[in-house]
């Protein structure tokens, strides 16, 4: 195992957050228009998509984020996960035939290993 530290920062040529986003958005809205029956996301919907959007944009990876369900850092409140969880396994096997370069990327992301944290780095005193 190599022991090299990924560092934290935004860059451009990866698009994997962007691609997780539009997957989840894919996600809930195959969901909502089957049980709900809207065209548009329900308020319920809307609000699931936008708090996984919230954590997708403020993950302490960056580009080097892992599948959430291999993170060691759990983001999620246990509520939204439970929810985010249970479209996930309703719409992911549909994806493959909806969506499926977005469902192929998935299942890679999910292969991908999970970077570890950084030790956290101890106050110097003078």
């Amino acid at each position: 195992m190599s022991d090299h530290t990924i560092e934290f920062v935004t860059d451009k040529r990866f698009i994997r957050r962007k691609t997780e986003v539009r997957t989840i958005e894919v996600m809930v809205g195959m969901y909502c228009r089957h049980h709900h029956g809207a065209q548009q996301l329900c308020t319920q919907c809307a609000e699931l998509f936008a708090y996984a959007r919230r954590r997708l944009e403020r993950c302490v990876f960056g580009d080097a984020k892992p599948a959430c369900a291999k993170c060691v850092v759990h983001c999620y409140n246990a509520a939204m996960r439970e929810q985010v969880r249970v479209v996930m396994r309703w719409a992911g096997p549909r994806m493959l035939a909806r969506h499926p370069v977005l469902a192929i990327r998935h299942v890679l992301a999910e292969r991908r290993p999970a970077p570890r944290l950084p030790a956290k780095r101890k106050a110097q005193r003078e």
